[in-house]
């Protein structure tokens, strides 16, 4: 009994221990200082690659407030502020090492003000040793530009004499001619990168199936207008319609981002002041061949001929044997073809997007109208006098500005030229 009695107590006592631990507080430990409230203002200081050390940097703000920080090895430095407000940021050019100076002396100080405490810690960085970037002038910057507006005017030519020999043989002002532009672009794409081909193939493909597309649009629809007798304004409208439905349709099925053409021809070639890539070279070469060829083709084939007497007098044409719609229908497919290839061009020029012709397509139909409405060579002049306006403009005024700036120069010409650079008169009346 006397066991059992000393058993209890124990437990009892033991108990009572626990109940008494378990209620009393434990005190919780006090923060020696406020980490999330801490404001301070700091930076690093390097000449070059050089870290900078002992150098004295002064923050002084409203009420007096006034600090030195040294930067220690690794060139940092910073300064606890009381408050989110004014302040003044001064480095001691004297305390920079020997060897060692501000950029500018004029810039040894630095403002923060209150609106710019967004966060708890700001930076200010003073530039030391001589300045080593490249500065560009003006001379390079006109051959850049000017190289820049060759390539970015034959993709318009390219393009723009489709629409020159569509109206050329039809009367029609095609608005969709910037949705077959996208079209060759994103067949490219498609085959490029999402199917890995090369790029050369890709580029054939887009071209062929150009050459369908266009083949389609004459026989699915203008083929039809055609027969039924529909002026040139109800089908200038068609067109219109045309180019919205395709425009989004192509956003439908491969969305609104960029989509980048990485196939290897952004490699940078230096030629004396101007820098150009291979994909910009390979561009122009290109473009210049495909324009020589139409250009023979106009002139020394018979079906180009034949395109040419269509396009001077379709009802002569006509009264001459000329089977006027079977040269219409190789004008659509030469048309597609052309207007696919520049898309494929102004991929690797600018990318691809949903409305990359549409961005483009009053540029081309400023270029045809400059050069004269009709003339296949006046669509390359024209073509060519635009590109080169719009690079060279951003020389002058802001780059967002530079399309607007060759339509007013399209304004210009006509109210001097209304026919265009190489446009006929035309009596009227």
């Amino acid at each position: 009994m006397a066991v059992l009695a000393l058993c209890l107590g124990v437990v009892l006592g033991s108990g009572a221990l626990s109940a008494s631990a378990s209620t009393t507080p434990v005190p919780t430990p006090t923060p020696t200082s406020d980490f999330t409230n801490t404001l301070s203002i700091g930076g690093i200081l390097r000449d070059g690659d050089t870290l900078v050390e002992g150098a004295e940097i002064t923050v002084a703000g409203a009420g007096g407030f006034s600090e030195v920080a040294t930067t220690d090895d690794t060139g940092r430095w910073s300064v606890v502020v009381p408050e989110k407000g004014d302040y003044t940021v001064t480095l001691d050019p004297e305390s920079l090492p020997d060897g060692v100076a501000l950029r500018d002396p004029d810039k040894s100080e630095a403002s923060v003000s209150a609106d710019e405490w967004q966060t708890n810690t700001l930076t200010r960085s003073f530039p030391l040793g001589e300045d080593t970037r490249q500065t560009t002038g003006f001379f390079e910057q006109f051959l850049q530009r000017l190289v820049a507006g060759l390539n970015f005017g034959l993709l318009i030519a390219l393009a723009a004499i489709g629409i020159t020999l569509i109206f050329g043989t039809t009367g029609l002002n095609n608005f969709a001619h910037g949705e077959m532009v996208t079209f060759g672009a994103i067949v490219a794409w498609l085959v490029a990168v999402i199917a890995g081909l090369n790029i050369f193939l890709a580029m054939v493909i887009a071209v062929v199936l150009g050459g369908v597309f266009g083949y389609l649009n004459d026989w699915l629809l203008w083929k039809p207008l055609r027969r039924k007798g529909v002026k040139l304004v109800q089908a200038m409208i068609v067109s219109i319609g045309l180019a919205i439905a395709l425009r989004y349709l192509y956003l439908f099925f491969i969305g609104g981002e960029t989509k980048n053409m990485n196939v290897g021809l952004s490699d940078t070639v230096v030629l004396g002041p101007v820098r150009i890539t291979t994909g910009s070279i390979f561009s122009m070469a290109l473009s210049i061949v495909v324009l020589v060829l139409v250009g023979l083709f106009l002139t020394r084939t018979r079906i180009g001929k034949a395109t040419r007497a269509v396009s001077d007098n379709p009802s002569l044409a006509a009264a001459s044997g000329i089977d006027v719609d079977r040269i219409i229908r190789i004008v659509w497919v030469l048309s597609g073809s052309l207007a696919a290839l520049a898309g494929v061009m102004l991929a690797l020029y600018r990318q691809v997007s949903w409305d990359m012709g549409f961005q483009v397509l009053l540029l081309m139909f400023a270029a045809v109208t400059l050069g004269g409405l009709g003339s296949a060579y006046g669509a390359l002049v024209g073509s060519i006098v635009v590109g080169l306006f719009v690079e060279l403009s951003t020389l002058f005024i802001p780059p967002d500005l530079k399309y607007a700036a060759a339509l007013v120069v399209l304004i210009v010409v006509l109210l001097v030229r209304p026919q265009g650079i190489l446009g006929r008169k035309e009596r009227i009346g």
